[in-house]
């Protein structure tokens, strides 16, 4: 349920320390160390706020050589921000919108894929792109890790262009890569076709 993340997420942030750490985040990509020194705290205390901020995916992070460094997730801060704004307006207001989007992801679905489920075109307009991508993603097993090989084989079921619709998948955050190994990220972090709602 939508109340309950929100709830998990308002207590993992009602601690001066993680707003704290968040805002930092917000400017720059940090290791724990960077952090202890800003806040003048020690790197256990650090690593166990971080640990809480990535339970609830508000914080990620990436291995560069030998060195850590966490980043924001700017995408589910903002998310939180939005299910605030929708229980302002009413749950009613919430489904209203699932609901037309639903139907229009349903629309772009019978527009733009053959009965065969291949892409008759991969669309240009940035929100019906976004409907593709997640459909075909969704497809995909979270926590496998995919090599770049199996991925192409598995996008040219849809298209043949696995080039172009892998690199959508990077650049929307419905994947992440390393070292030409690729696996599907946190649905919290995937682009929303929400934003683009009229």
């Amino acid at each position: 349920m939508q109340l309950s993340k929100q709830v998990a997420f308002h207590k993992t942030m009602g601690d001066p320390t993680r707003i704290k750490i968040v805002y930092l985040l917000a400017s720059e990509s940090l290791h724990v160390g960077a952090i202890a020194g800003k806040l003048g705290l020690t790197a256990p205390t650090i690593s166990h706020h971080l640990t809480k901020l990535k339970e609830c995916n508000l914080v990620y992070s990436r291995k560069e050589k030998n060195t850590v460094y966490y980043y924001l997730n700017k995408k589910v801060l903002s998310h939180h921000g939005n299910v605030l704004h929708q229980f302002a307006q009413g749950e009613e207001g919430e489904s209203v919108m699932s609901e037309n989007l639903l139907k229009e992801k349903q629309k772009v679905m019978n527009n733009f894929l053959e009965k065969n489920g291949r892409i008759k075109t991969i669309p240009s307009q940035q929100k019906k792109k976004l409907f593709i991508l997640e459909h075909m993603v969704e497809g995909l097993k979270v926590g496998e890790k995919y090599k770049e090989k199996d991925l192409n084989e598995y996008i040219q079921q849809f298209h043949e262009d696995f080039a172009t619709l892998r690199r959508e998948f990077i650049i929307h955050q419905f994947m992440y890569r390393e070292n030409s190994i690729y696996e599907v990220n946190p649905r919290e972090m995937w682009a929303s076709t929400k934003l683009f709602v009229e």
